[in-house]
């Protein structure tokens, strides 16, 4: 296991008494995301419907760095609830709130209540590339196949 990198941090007032994001277990990859949403006012997911469920969080990545919001694999198996443009990215530059995009995909209705797990957060080291113009690209095995193309 690598050194836990700092990221800094801040709870919007929207989100007064949320815990902030945490890893679960010693192993985990990601930290749960929590519903910033009044407690009298739930958001409710119609079937085939979205919403952007705020967070009050905003963070400060270190320069290298992205966060990647992705689905919680329990509401996805149990509700058909899960992130539309998942991974969602966090730029290291960006500084406002992070909001979770969520779809149902499910048959029913579902409300998000305030301090529900909505997503998962993993903040990974990224790496920018510089297109080179070429005339020709190396040959591989795979050559232009596609999808499919290696199998079922």
């Amino acid at each position: 296991m690598t050194a836990a990198i700092t990221v800094e941090v801040q709870q919007l007032s929207h989100g007064a008494g949320l815990p902030l994001p945490a890893h679960q277990t010693a192993h985990a990859a990601g930290m749960d995301l929590l519903a910033a949403v009044p407690e009298s006012a739930p958001v409710i997911i119609e079937p085939g419907k979205y919403a952007m469920v705020p967070t009050a969080l905003s963070i400060a990545l270190p320069p290298g760095y992205e966060a990647q919001v992705r689905p919680r694999s329990g509401l996805a198996a149990k509700h058909g609830i899960t992130v539309l443009n998942s991974p969602g990215t966090i730029d290291a530059d960006y500084r406002g709130e992070i909001a979770v995009l969520l779809i149902n995909h499910g048959s029913t209705a579902f409300a998000i209540k305030r301090g529900e797990r909505i997503a998962q957060m993993v903040v990974a080291k990224v790496e920018q590339a510089e297109l080179v113009m070429v005339q020709t690209l190396g040959e591989t095995e795979r050559g232009s196949g596609g999808f499919g193309s290696t199998g079922r």
